[in-house]
């Protein structure tokens, strides 16, 4: 397969937007118009429950697992798999997976997630311990504070820390881990002003009428 064909097909597999075709689907409603309007799991959970919610956060994830794991087997020689290069090539398909799923082409580019479940499988895919550490950090603030979007910016800054120390500071998964946390933070900006001002929501459904 053509790299730029496989980009191609990273981007539109992130792209497919779970979180609408479930409001669509359970309840025949835009999400983009309940709760905080945003395409991701926390906001089906409080609109729709628990057991849609995880179905779509494991789509979603499965958005940055498949492209990361499967598309480099189909764009280089056999011989450079486990190699640095083949790493480079899953993490880029794996962020053409994350641009999808904050731009979806599916929708015209509007109201796409903010892309911490499709980071997570991409390293799910490419180094599952410190991933899954990062996620009992994830889970570790979530209980403690009861926001989510504390969870997934301390876990997403965690997980490079986690990853110098399992795959060296200057490895590409470390390298693109560290820029991810970027993008979770700037894609978090809304919610940052809001812990900082309390008025941040607790998980949990949102009440009607309710901003989550």
């Amino acid at each position: 397969m053509n790299a730029a064909v496989a980009l191609v097909v990273a981007y539109a597999a992130g792209s497919i937007p779970s979180a609408y075709i479930a409001g669509r689907a359970v309840k025949g409603i835009d999400l983009r118009t309940v709760g905080s309007g945003n395409l991701g799991a926390t906001n089906v959970y409080r609109s729709f429950g628990a057991t849609v919610a995880v179905v779509v956060l494991a789509v979603d994830m499965l958005k940055g697992t498949l492209p990361a794991a499967l598309l480099p087997a189909l764009v280089l020689p056999p011989e450079a798999m486990g190699t640095d290069r083949a790493t480079w090539w899953a993490l880029a398909f794996g962020i053409a997976a994350i641009v999808g799923h904050a731009k979806p082409v599916f929708l015209l580019w509007k109201g796409g997630g903010k892309g911490v479940a499709t980071a997570a499988g991409i390293f799910a895919a490419l180094s599952p311990v410190p991933l899954g550490i990062a996620l009992v950090v994830f889970v570790l603030v979530l209980w403690r504070t009861g926001y989510v979007s504390a969870g997934s910016l301390t876990a997403s800054a965690s997980l490079p820390l986690l990853l110098a120390w399992f795959e060296g500071v200057w490895s590409p998964i470390t390298i693109v881990a560290a820029l991810v946390c970027v993008f979770v933070f700037w894609s978090h900006r809304a919610n940052i002003q809001r812990l900082r001002d309390g008025s941040e929501h607790r998980f949990g459904r949102a009440k009607p009428g309710e901003v989550a």
